[in-house]
């Protein structure tokens, strides 16, 4: 069966070889206290792995195609550096990643507009994953709106990080709340929105916004966040057409267990999760197909 991972975090050498160096150079405290934190076993909450260890990866969990998220910058410039390295990526690897650009209005609205379109151009394929919450600009930010309309347009897919108001509390948790998702989802009902880590279960809350064609949510982090009967309480509510399988790899999933692959773990859940064959093509592949309009 095809896999798709919708929901994949990758970074510069640069920011590898020593992260909490780079983030403070580039001002971005909110990514370093979130990625390069230890939990209390020592671990790192996250890995580092190159272009080749994310391939790798893959291969070990059967992963046909990894979608590379952004990351919800700071810095208008942090942006713009991530969208030249996914486009790097991409290039290289067209048969096995795609990539989504990211952005900050705080550049302006030329500087941004500019940005997305060169993104575009470049061959990235939808936008985020996106915080305003965290990234320190209001959902009703002129400029946000303005690209989000033009999202719409370009049928650029947008990725929004979503925080569930009941799971604890952890360093660097910004509260999203969630009645502006659905409010944005009204707002540009042309623009196809993506709600990550099951949407803070915003649909389960809020039944009146599975009537929104608009919005689709994707499985990252699920291990950190609810136990495996989320995927059949949520699909059995929401419909297997709205989910997209996502892990937020490279972030450890499983912080209790040494795993050689998470990634292999997360998949068998999925597989695993009661879901019949019908709901699970979907969710594992067929959705994103259709949404980022990726080949067959």
């Amino acid at each position: 069966m095809l896999l798709i991972d919708s929901h994949i975090h990758l970074y510069p050498p640069e920011a590898n070889r020593g992260p909490e160096a780079w983030a403070e150079a580039r001002g971005e405290t909110h990514w370093a206290k979130l990625s390069t934190r230890r939990r209390a076993n020592g671990r790192l909450v996250q890995g580092f792995l190159d272009v080749d260890g994310l391939l790798r990866a893959l291969d070990d969990a059967n992963i046909s195609r990894a979608v590379l998220l952004g990351w919800y910058w700071q810095k208008p410039e942090t942006c713009a550096a991530q969208n030249r390295f996914y486009a790097q990526c991409v290039r290289a690897h067209p048969d096995r990643l795609s990539g989504f650009a990211t952005f900050h209005p705080g550049a302006g609205r030329d500087a941004t507009l500019a940005e997305i379109h060169r993104a575009v151009a470049e061959g990235l394929i939808g936008l985020g994953e996106l915080s305003p919450h965290s990234q320190g600009f209001a959902t009703s930010d002129p400029v946000f709106a303005e690209v989000l309309a033009l999202a719409g347009e370009l049928k650029l897919p947008v990725n929004l990080h979503v925080t569930d108001p009941d799971t604890a509390p952890y360093p660097g948790r910004v509260l999203t709340p969630l009645a502006d998702f659905a409010a944005l989802a009204r707002g540009f009902p042309g623009t196809n929105f993506i709600l990550a880590h099951w949407g803070g279960l915003l649909p389960l809350r809020e039944p009146a916004v599975r009537e929104l064609s608009n919005v689709f949510y994707d499985t990252a982090a699920s291990p950190l966040l609810y136990g495996p009967g989320v995927w059949g309480q949520f699909i059995g509510e929401v419909g297997p057409d709205r989910v997209l399988f996502g892990s937020d790899f490279p972030l450890n999933l499983y912080p209790k267990l040494e795993l050689e692959s998470e990634l292999v773990r997360f998949v068998e859940e999925a597989r695993n999760s009661g879901l019949d064959l019908a709901a699970l093509e979907p969710v594992l592949a067929g959705n994103a197909q259709r949404l980022f309009r990726l080949p067959g």
